[in-house]
């Protein structure tokens, strides 16, 4: 293998893209389920916050994770939606309510649809094969019968300074249990400290330990106001863009990544640089929407994927977008040829 499934639920995309599952589960924290959707040519969705319960998940960062489906297609997705979505009492954050048949409204025309085309979505390095795939994507939307109307998410580019304060915050205080006294592994040692510091040292990769350092910092003294307080401040006003464009529209359609799947390796020792791949995802997870991924054509002989994104519990309508031009568009059969 070359190229990366994407993360952190890149395991679970790539076997369904291999065929050696029909559907699987993944969570997405920051884009997750969409982006490994997007790299590997399927179908990724992560639901509205609240919508499908968390319990028994390993949390990362509890106001943003969220259990979702991969899959073929965008019916086996609403199928598999259909099965786990629902109130949870063992989890408080699952909100209680009736759900719908996700399956009811999976449409093949657009008519009457307005669809968002939001300024923020087009960036400098972009490739230009994932430009040209996902504008044909849109154009073929309208040719189903969308209206396009232009709209602005004026805060969209301040969302990913801001997920990389709120997340690792959220990620230190969770992942303090792991300890080695009651969860997960544990590395034996001559005192309490030194276990805690082998366990700890030797359980976690480096990258959580990199976001692990970075959440103690923004949480700690002197700094708590300055970075986590201002972060949630501006999460706020993510969250408040999305609903007034939401006024406006239906769906917001935009890519899924600013690029294909990438080289294995070829971004370890530049971080930055691979946080930049989840730049159209996190604002959904910011403002706790959903959004669907879907295969859109191909750049350099590797899938690219066109991201949809719905108002919060309106996934029959993001599904019934979405099925419409994969039905059109047909690139999941042409991805299945792969």
């Amino acid at each position: 293998m070359s190229k990366v499934p994407g993360g952190s639920s890149g395991g679970s995309a790539a076997s369904v893209a291999a065929r050696e599952a029909i559907i699987a589960l993944g969570s997405d924290t920051g884009g997750s389920i969409r982006q490994p959707a997007g790299f590997c040519g399927v179908v990724g969705l992560k639901p509205t916050y609240g919508r499908v319960s968390r319990y028994g998940l390993i949390a990362f960062a509890s106001s943003l994770d969220q259990i979702g489906p991969f899959a073929r297609t965008v019916e086996d997705a609403a199928i598999m939606l259909n099965a786990i979505a629902g109130h949870d009492p063992l989890d408080s954050t699952s909100v209680a309510g009736s759900v719908p048949d996700f399956r009811a409204d999976l449409r093949t025309d657009l008519k009457g649809v307005r669809v968002g085309i939001a300024r923020e979505y087009s960036v400098s390095g972009m490739e230009p094969g994932v430009t040209s795939a996902v504008t044909a994507a849109i154009a073929q939307l309208r040719e189903l019968g969308a209206e396009l109307v232009d709209i602005s998410l004026p805060h969209t580019e301040y969302a990913l300074a801001t997920y990389y304060i709120t997340a690792p915050a959220e990620a230190s205080a969770n992942l303090s249990r792991f300890d080695g006294v009651k969860y997960g592994m544990r590395r034996d040692a001559s005192t309490l400290q030194e276990t805690y510091r082998e366990t700890r040292g030797q359980g976690f990769g480096a990258e959580v330990k990199r976001r692990i350092m970075l959440g103690t910092y923004a949480l700690s003294s002197g700094y708590y106001d300055a970075y986590y307080v201002k972060a949630q401040k501006v999460r706020t006003l993510i969250k408040q863009d999305f609903e007034e464009a939401f006024k406006q529209v239906d769906v917001i359609a935009g890519p899924t990544s600013p690029t294909v799947a990438f080289g294995v390796g070829s971004r370890t020792d530049d971080p930055y640089q691979m946080y930049l791949a989840d730049i159209f995802t996190i604002p959904a997870n910011m403002a706790g929407i959903p959004g669907i991924a879907l295969p859109c054509g191909f750049s350099e002989g590797l899938p690219v994927s066109l991201q949809l994104l719905g108002k919060s519990f309106d996934e029959q309508t993001l599904l019934g977008v979405a099925n419409a031009y994969e039905r059109a568009a047909g690139w999941f059969a042409r991805v299945a040829e792969i």
